[in-house]
């Protein structure tokens, strides 16, 4: 297995510690006046989702972990479960909605996401930044809410829940954004 030396180590390195993979979220270098350069390092634990703290002297080295990322399909769901496939080799990979967390309020039949897998097993999946999404039920907006920030609840397609400004009706297809959950634009009327 391939290691990383420290003059290697940068933000979004993966890297096993433990037998578990980690991704480094921080890196700093700090030279003290004396001794050895030291690297300060904030990792998250890519299955677990906690974070760890590690410095390590010049010249310390740390083992690369064996994970990789491939573009699938969400094919369906399966009870709790969701079911992607990769579009190159035709394996499906079924996913416990602990690893899936909230994608589903984002993701439709057949839309491509990012899967993370260790050891050919999915750890993380990320649907894509913007999805484009169907508004199934809102209020009316109200009549003199057009210049201000008005916003209201809207039911999208997914069953999902997010706040859209007052103009947008049902029937609307509306942008989000992924990461943060908010509204960013509406596509069509």
């Amino acid at each position: 297995m391939a290691t990383y030396n420290t003059s290697d180590f940068r933000k979004g390195l993966k890297v096993q510690i433990d037998g578990e993979p980690y991704l480094m979220t921080e890196m700093m270098f700090v030279k003290p006046g004396k001794g050895n350069a030291l690297y300060k390092c904030k990792m998250k634990n890519l299955i677990r989702g906690t974070t760890l703290d590690r410095t390590y002297k010049g010249g310390d080295s740390l083992e690369s972990a064996d994970v990789e990322t491939t573009s699938v399909q969400f094919l369906y769901r399966q009870g709790e479960d969701y079911v992607f496939m990769d579009g190159k080799t035709f394996e499906q990979y079924e996913v416990v909605s602990d690893v899936a967390g909230d994608i589903w309020k984002y993701i439709k039949d057949g839309m491509e996401c990012s899967m993370t897998l260790y050891n050919g097993v999915a750890i993380i999946v990320e649907p894509p930044q913007h999805v484009e999404l169907l508004v199934v039920e809102t209020q009316p907006g109200t009549k003199g809410d057009t210049a201000t920030n008005v916003t209201k609840p809207a039911k999208m397609e997914t069953g999902a829940e997010f706040l859209v400004p007052g103009f947008i009706k049902e029937g609307n297809v509306v942008k989000i954004n992924t990461i943060s959950g908010d509204y960013v634009e509406r596509v069509s009327n």
